[in-house]
């Protein structure tokens, strides 16, 4: 079996510092097997990260559609925001992706996909963020199971990782992939693991956006 974190930033994200050696790194001290890099309305870094890393890296965006945040899992090249949720998902199909829907009933960030558009593209989705490690509050990850053995879909788990100590505090193992197909095919037998994090990890989030609003920050 492949432990795999399936919800990471890089520095290419807004609200993300963490350098691509940092990531590594940490990849390697959690065991982790492959990595899924799932930056703000950016794909770059997923590239970047898997053009140095010895370990797979599956070329994912998280994408802002004009109803909130939906993931393309083993994409090839960047999807645009602003979409509508439907639009999105095509964009992801094309390509031939996979639809994760993260943190799904999240009552706290904005950026969360609104209820309406989550009950009209749920079924469209190949996988539920179940178990997202920033989501503060348990019952809304507990929603977030049901709501996907409701719709009888694969449950996965993520930590949405923007520090290096996030990274591999939920995952799934799965048994070995090479592409989406593959990947798709394994997930039904995938199986979730991992926790909720400590609410400071939030606040570096905060940090490293207004380093790069102030500009001391490159990227």
């Amino acid at each position: 079996m492949m432990k795999v974190e399936l919800h990471c930033h890089t520095c290419v994200s807004k609200d993300c510092l963490m350098s691509y050696e940092a990531i590594i790194r940490q990849v390697r001290a959690r065991g982790l097997d492959a990595l899924a890099i799932t930056d703000h309305n950016r794909i770059e870094g997923a590239f970047e990260l898997a053009a140095r890393a010895p370990f797979p890296v599956i070329i994912s965006e998280e994408i802002r559609s004009s109803e909130g945040e939906i993931i393309g899992h083993f994409l090839t090249e960047f999807i645009p925001p602003g979409l509508t949720p439907e639009e999105t998902i095509e964009r992801i199909r094309a390509q031939g992706g996979l639809v994760n829907i993260p943190h799904p009933f999240d009552s706290i960030r904005k950026s969360v996909i609104k209820r309406d558009a989550l009950y009209r593209v749920g079924p469209l989705a190949d996988m539920i963020e179940v178990l997202n490690s920033r989501v503060i509050r348990k019952r809304e990850n507990d929603l977030a199971l049901a709501y996907a053995q409701q719709l009888g879909k694969p449950a996965v788990a993520g930590s949405d990782a923007h520090i290096p100590y996030e990274i591999g505090t939920a995952y799934i193992e799965i048994e070995p992939f090479t592409d989406a197909e593959t990947f798709q095919h394994n997930l039904a037998r995938a199986t979730w693991h991992g926790k909720v994090g400590p609410i400071w990890t939030h606040g570096f989030s905060t940090w490293a956006k207004w380093r790069k609003r102030l500009g001391s920050v490159k990227t």
